[in-house]
C-alpha cells in the first residue's frame, strides 16, 4: 500500500513538473530568502538564460525592485509566517537587452502551516521601457562660451569685454540672450547652468569652454 502511494506521488510530481515547464507564464519556486530553487523556461527566457542556470540565483537580483520598502515589509511578514500574497514592482534587462518592467507576485506555499514556506513566484510582464534618448548637445557661440568661462573665473563685465574684444554692452547682450534661453535668474545661475549643460569643462581651472578642453586633449 505504501509503495503504491509513493509510486502515485512520483507520477503526480512528474506531471506537475511537465505542466510547470509548459506554462507560458514566467514562474519560479524560491526559498523564503528568495533563492531560486526551480524556474520554468518562460522565466529563464525573461532573464536570457536557462532554467538550470537560474538555480541558486537571488530573484531580486534578477528582477530589481522599484521600492525597497516593499521588499522589507514582505521579508518581515514571511519571518512572522504570514501567508498573504505579496506583489513587488520590478524592472529587469530583457532577453533583447532592453529594459522591461512588470510585477512579481509571491505566494508562500508549504504542506503544513508550521513549516517554513517556499515561495511560488510569478512574473507579470507589463511592457518595455523606451530607451533614453541622449540629450542633444547644447550649442553656444564660441564668444558666448568664452564669456561664460571668464565669468566662472570671477571676471567682471569690463574684463570680459577686454578679453573678447567686445564692448561692455556687447557682453551684456550675450549674457541676456543666454539668461533668456536657459531661464537663469542671475549670473551665478547662468554659470551653474553652463557647467550642468556641459558648455564649460568640469574639473578644470581656470574655467574653459568644453570645446577648448577637448581640443587640448586631442
Amino acid at each position: 500500500m505504501a509503495e503504491g502511494a509513493e509510486r502515485d506521488a512520483v507520477v503526480w510530481r512528474n506531471r506537475a513538473l511537465m505542466v510547470f515547464d509548459r506554462v507560458s507564464v514566467p514562474v519560479a519556486v524560491c526559498d523564503v530568502y528568495g533563492a531560486v530553487l526551480l524556474a520554468n523556461p518562460a522565466m529563464a527566457a525573461e532573464c536570457g538564460s536557462s532554467p538550470g542556470r537560474l538555480r541558486g540565483r537571488d530573484v531580486l537580483e534578477l528582477f530589481r525592485p522599484q521600492e525597497t520598502t516593499q521588499v522589507q515589509r514582505i521579508a518581515e511578514a514571511l519571518r512572522l509566517r504570514h501567508r498573504s500574497r505579496y506583489q513587488v514592482s520590478v524592472s529587469w534587462q530583457g532577453p533583447g537587452g532592453g529594459e522591461r518592467y512588470g510585477e512579481l507576485t509571491a505566494d508562500p506555499v508549504s504542506d503544513r502551516v508550521e513549516e517554513t514556506p517556499a515561495l511560488l513566484v510569478m512574473l507579470r510582464v507589463l511592457g518595455d521601457r523606451a530607451p533614453r534618448q541622449a540629450a542633444p548637445p547644447v550649442r553656444v557661440a564660441p564668444v558666448e562660451a568664452r564669456i561664460l568661462a571668464l565669468l566662472a573665473g570671477g571676471a567682471t563685465t569690463a574684463r570680459a569685454a577686454r578679453e573678447t574684444g567686445l564692448t561692455t554692452d556687447g557682453v551684456t547682450y550675450h549674457l541676456r540672450r543666454l539668461s533668456a534661453r536657459w531661464d537663469a535668474a542671475n549670473r551665478t545661475e547662468l554659470v551653474a547652468r553652463a557647467y550642468a549643460l556641459g558648455v564649460l569643462a568640469a574639473g578644470v581651472w581656470p574655467p574653459v569652454p568644453t570645446s577648448e578642453a577637448q581640443a587640448g586633449e586631442a
